[in-house]
């Protein structure tokens, strides 16, 4: 099925904000550990963002600051909505879904039980026919429990399962660590169609090979901090690649 017959008719809801989701001088804390120092970044509407950098960097912590889920300060806004000082709850109510490293995939249920599973946050989003349509693993494995999934099978799960909530920002931590390159590409193909139906993405990826296939801009990251950054464009620069790839240790 070629791309532009998958969940036709399927649009992200619309909205006026260009930027998304605006952050400034965010930090953020593990108990006493202060882990990101004045993070500032922005993501706009439509756009994938993939955080860049060595494995400590506070990639993963940004993800879970976004959602409230350490101990932050500064200005996290969601479509003009400042969140800081919100739930995780309220703030997944605003329209952001996070699919976690860890997948939390419900072993006992089997794969449409887990999509079912979690509460619809905002109007517009996808119908578990439209996810089958996105995956088609999922549908030929609709029935089988959580424990008898493949890894890659687990990955579309979580992401499937955020796409019915309506949340229009996704953040990705890592979604092809571990896969076989078969399946990353699958996830590759479904992240280019949700970009062209509007959704806005920030993803956490170590496989800058495959980042480079679906990001339109990068944020590079070193011991808490936003050093630098670049377009897509940008990365074609020979000078750029070096740095970056310097700054990534390849």
């Amino acid at each position: 099925m070629s791309d532009a017959a998958v969940l036709d008719g399927w649009q992200a809801p619309p909205t006026n904000d260009s930027c998304l989701l605006c952050i400034d001088g965010l930090n953020a804390f593990y108990g006493e550990s202060h882990v990101l120092h004045g993070v500032s970044l922005e993501v706009r509407r439509g756009e994938v963002v993939t955080l860049l950098g060595r494995n400590g960097a506070g990639k993963t912590t940004t993800l879970r600051s976004i959602m409230g889920l350490v101990k932050r300060h500064g200005s996290v806004r969601v479509a003009g909505d400042e969140t800081v000082r919100l739930s995780p709850e309220k703030i997944a109510r605003l329209g952001v879904g996070y699919v976690p490293e860890e997948r939390g995939i419900f072993s006992s249920l089997n794969v449409e039980e887990n999509l079912l599973l979690p509460p619809v946050v905002k109007p517009g989003g996808m119908s578990v026919d439209e996810i089958y349509a996105l995956f088609p693993n999922l549908f030929e494995r609709r029935a089988s429990q959580g424990t008898k999934l493949s890894g890659g099978e687990q990955q579309m799960l979580a992401i499937g399962r955020i796409l019915r909530t309506g949340a229009d920002l996704i953040l990705l931590d890592e979604p092809t660590e571990g896969l076989a390159p078969v399946i990353i590409e699958q996830i590759g193909r479904a992240l280019h169609i949700l970009k062209k139906k509007g959704l806005t993405i920030l993803l956490v990826e170590q496989n800058f090979a495959f980042a480079r296939t679906v990001a339109d801009r990068y944020y590079i990251f070193e011991e808490g901090h936003v050093v630098d950054s670049m377009t897509r464009d940008e990365l074609d620069d020979p000078f750029n690649k070096e740095k970056l790839n310097s700054r990534l240790g390849v």
